[in-house]
């Protein structure tokens, strides 16, 4: 009785849109710890936070961060969606195109791209 009272707890939580303690995932988002900076969800604060001078949008800085929060929005797409393989392509196509932009900030400036690893937190 009581194994048909938790199958039918946990169709209804499903139904609902609730997931049990024991299914939830725990937040993996960047935390403001250590100078890592949390990407607002609007575009044109995360170009006001990047830009080096007014109206600055084509600087690798924000195009990086840009390319940065759409990363982090298709990884939490795949998660929910594993079979998604025409996003899962995106997402490796974004992917190296940051990775080309912070290959050449490196080339151009060291000192920028320094500071931009570690605002964004990225691993390099």
């Amino acid at each position: 009785m009581v194994k048909e009272e938790s199958k039918t707890k946990k169709t209804a939580e499903k139904t609902a849109g609730i997931k049990s303690e024991k299914t939830q995932k725990p937040n993996k988002s960047k935390t403001n710890g250590k100078g890592v900076v949390k990407l607002p969800d609007n575009k044109q604060e995360i170009i006001d936070m990047f830009a080096i001078h007014k109206g600055d949008t084509g600087s690798p800085e924000v195009q990086i961060a840009l390319l940065t929060k759409k990363i982090e929005n298709l990884v939490q797409h795949l998660e929910s969606n594993k079979k998604d393989n025409h996003s899962r392509r995106g997402l490796l196509k974004v992917v190296s195109k940051r990775r080309r932009l912070l290959h050449y900030l490196k080339q151009f400036d060291e000192e920028r791209y320094s500071k931009l690893i570690s605002r964004l937190g990225l691993k390099k």
